[in-house]
């Protein structure tokens, strides 16, 4: 490679800001989103629904970090994840398994579901941007390599979705009020 070829592929600071701030801006939209489909009623389907959302995360991601993308090996790659990380994740296929119970089945999903979607899909989206900001691809991915960086990332998610729980709680309890 010469030397101006290289210069053309390296980013300047400006595209890496750019792209950060993208990358941010688009995981924290698919947690909202994932968020959404936890309040799904229908055991499972929730759980096919932020699956698909979590490959279109990491399709997003790469194309922001010019990562080549491959939908099966993206698939591949975030169920190895998140089949490493299980014991962290269990809490979330029994919320969507608790939906079958009549009426305490459907208050706790409603409780609990969303911010665990949500966590997730954060936790997963920074693990991935991390990932192919440092130059890694899919094919590259290790999953058990990664598995104790996502569920550290996954703690603080699950205290960010928390946190921003109570303060919605805080907003909507002080406009009842002033109403």
């Amino acid at each position: 490679m010469t030397e101006s070829e290289a210069t053309k592929t390296a980013a300047t600071p400006g595209e890496v800001k750019n792209a950060d701030r993208r990358a941010h801006e688009v995981i924290r939209n698919c947690a909202w989103g994932a968020a959404g489909i936890g309040l799904i009623p229908v055991p499972l389907i929730d759980m096919m629904a932020i699956g698909g959302l979590q490959v279109w995360l990491v399709r997003e991601l790469s194309k922001i970090h010019d990562v080549p993308f491959s939908r099966d090996r993206a698939k591949a790659v975030v169920s190895a994840l998140i089949g490493v990380a299980a014991p962290a994740m269990l809490t979330g296929s029994v919320a969507s398994l608790v939906k079958v119970v009549p009426v305490v089945g459907q208050v706790l999903t409603i409780a609990v579901a969303p911010g665990l979607a949500a966590a997730s899909t954060l936790a997963l989206g920074r693990v991935f941007n991390t990932h192919f900001k440092t130059g890694g691809t899919l094919l590259d991915f290790d999953a058990e390599k990664m598995a104790a960086y996502y569920k550290e990332e996954l703690s603080k998610a699950k205290e960010e979705v928390a946190q921003a729980k109570t303060k919605g709680s805080a907003r909507g309890e002080s406009a009842t009020a002033s109403a």
